[in-house]
């Protein structure tokens, strides 16, 4: 188990060389640090002597971005480690000045241990070199004021022997001259780069990184919002503009704190990259590479420069599931969400003792039922409440009467049964109607959702679900320990809707906005599900979402 919260990770190896060692410094780093893993490339240096060894000017050539990317990827096999490669000392040549021996960089979570890949001769913790290692990174960065060390001993192939590696090209000026490793990178005084930026991830870090060692004086970055969003998978499960404005802040500073950052809200395709004159430089991805010359263009048709546009290689996911992007990428984040607990359960104490309620529900056409029977075949308890309603409206039965006495007896069939669709049409575009019925309706439902509940401890169960469409808009959630919500497309419902119930589209989508929305469900939902895929994938994410639940049980009585 990690013993620090925070670190700061000093490599002095050679680049070359270094590179085939990243993957047992970072396995020994991790075992040491679980939160957030700040990096200090400062090759050649070293940590004995008596001199105190003093930060020194990286140059930033195209093997030192390369090397940057190579590390997040390579980062990616620890998922719980924030990893932000400092920035402060790694110069474009036209911005090569030597550092302020005096300045000492803030960071957002000041080290509580440093690392570093320095090694002794006799392979010891040689105090005088932990003193160096403790003075060097206490001079550089704020760090916590009880700051251990460690010089970190991991087991290298070729027996610790350096050995020489070419890092692949991962990044792609758009100039037709060749790049070499050792080709020194122009420094620009003002770019942009441009993305989503929902839970910040190492593909991230690497476009960031590359657009942060390029800008000398400031950095426009635009973040996706609004209907830029509406095209992403499962836009429900995005953070907020605000929280991933508040992340990549907090990671720009850190990484570069002597920029200026520009973040605004990406609009449209273009932003300020296509309008801003001052802008020399754009950093792209593989994905965007064709929206930067389209920006591009469009400068050229405004009389505008062009842009130096730098395209950053996606970084691929070797864990990735069915269903999943082979990159790194939000997207596969999101779908890992699925079935996850996003927030503390209620606290039911009027509920059956012994039983735990779960809330289920979701747009219509969102697979509602599908779930229901899925869970039905785990072990829980369904009730239906669609089906209760129908108890309830039947003759004899508890909202019959108040029904019919509110709404008068040409609602009914020759037979005397409610004729919903006459009800329908009375209620519907009615508000005053509309809440007379439900005022009658939503009550007696509840109560004979509880009455079931008594049935589902009398069989023995332990997890009773209610689905219900209505959940939020009829109060039920405040007799349910979880609300799990369905989600899928707004287009992939309607065309569910249309195929079940012969509707046409005008009708579909009305019917729709009947309803509180996916994003409004899942704001005050405990987990979130999603039919999008093949059925056997949905049947993976109720089995992982039912095993979770059924640890919390065990966990916490109910």
């Amino acid at each position: 188990m990690a013993l620090f919260r925070s670190g700061l990770l000093v490599l002095t190896t050679p680049l070359a060389s270094l590179a085939p060692r990243l993957a047992p410094i970072l396995t020994s780093a991790a075992r040491l640090v679980h939160d957030t893993l700040y990096v200090h490339l400062q090759p050649g240096m070293s940590l004995e002597g008596p001199a105190q060894p003093l930060s020194t000017p990286v140059q930033a050539t195209f093997e030192v971005l390369d090397f940057i990317s190579h590390f997040y990827a390579g980062a990616n096999v620890h998922p719980h480690l924030d990893i932000r490669i400092l920035l402060t000392n790694i110069r474009t040549k036209s911005a090569f000045l030597p550092p302020l021996a005096s300045s000492v960089q803030n960071l957002a979570h000041p080290p509580e241990v440093v690392l570093t890949d320095f090694q002794t001769l006799d392979g010891s913790q040689y105090n005088p070199v932990k003193q160096q290692l403790e003075r060097y990174a206490t001079s550089c960065y704020s760090c916590c004021p009880q700051l251990a060390s460690v010089l970190l001993y991991p087991e290298y192939e070729h027996g610790g022997l350096p050995v020489e590696v070419s890092l692949p090209s991962t990044i792609r000026p758009s100039s037709p001259v060749a790049r070499s490793p050792k080709q020194p990178v122009r420094g620009y005084r003002r770019g942009a780069v441009g993305g989503t930026f929902d839970r910040l991830h190492n593909a991230h870090k690497v476009l960031l990184s590359v657009a942060c060692v390029l800008a000398q004086e400031q950095l426009v970055v635009g973040v996706a919002d609004k209907d830029l969003l509406k095209s992403k998978l499962l836009p429900e499960l995005l953070q907020s503009y605000a929280e991933r404005v508040e992340h990549l802040s907090e990671f720009l500073v850190d990484i570069k704190p002597s920029l200026a950052f520009d973040i605004i809200p990406l609009l449209d395709p273009y932003g300020p990259a296509g309008s801003d004159p001052s802008l020399e430089f754009l950093v792209v991805s593989e994905e965007t590479y064709r929206g930067g010359m389209a920006v591009n263009r469009f400068r050229l048709e405004n009389d505008l420069e062009e842009l130096a546009l730098f395209q950053i290689q996606l970084l691929h996911d070797l864990s990735h599931r069915e269903n999943e992007e082979d990159k790194i990428s939000s997207s596969s984040s999101r779908q890992r969400m699925l079935g996850n607990l996003l927030r503390p359960p209620y606290e039911r104490f009027d509920l059956p003792p012994g039983l735990y309620v779960i809330g289920l529900t979701g747009i219509s056409g969102s697979g509602k039922s599908s779930v229901a029977q899925r869970l039905k075949g785990l072990g829980a308890y369904v009730i239906d409440c669609d089906q209760l309603g129908h108890r309830a409206y039947a003759p004899g039965g508890p909202a019959y009467q108040p029904v019919v006495q509110a709404f008068g007896t040409d609602i009914l069939h020759k037979d005397g049964i409610i004729n919903r669709k006459v009800l329908g049409s009375r209620v519907f575009g009615n508000k005053k109607h509309l809440k007379m019925l439900t005022d009658i309706v939503w009550p007696v439902i509840a109560k004979l959702a509880r009455e079931e509940m008594e049935l589902a401890v009398a069989e023995g169960k332990q997890v009773c679900v209610i689905e219900a469409a209505m959940l939020f808009e009829a109060g039920w959630q405040s007799m349910v320990h979880e609300v799990w919500t369905i989600v899928v497309p707004e287009t992939e419902a309607i065309r569910r809707i249309r195929e079940r119930d012969g509707l046409s589209e005008a009708a579909a989508q009305s019917r729709l906005q009947s309803q509180m929305s996916g994003q409004q469900l899942v704001n005050q939902s405990h987990v979130v599900l999603s039919t999008l895929w093949e059925p056997h994938v949905t049947q993976l994410q109720v089995e992982k979402a039912w095993a979770l639940l059924q640890k919390r049980i065990a966990k916490k009585p109910y």
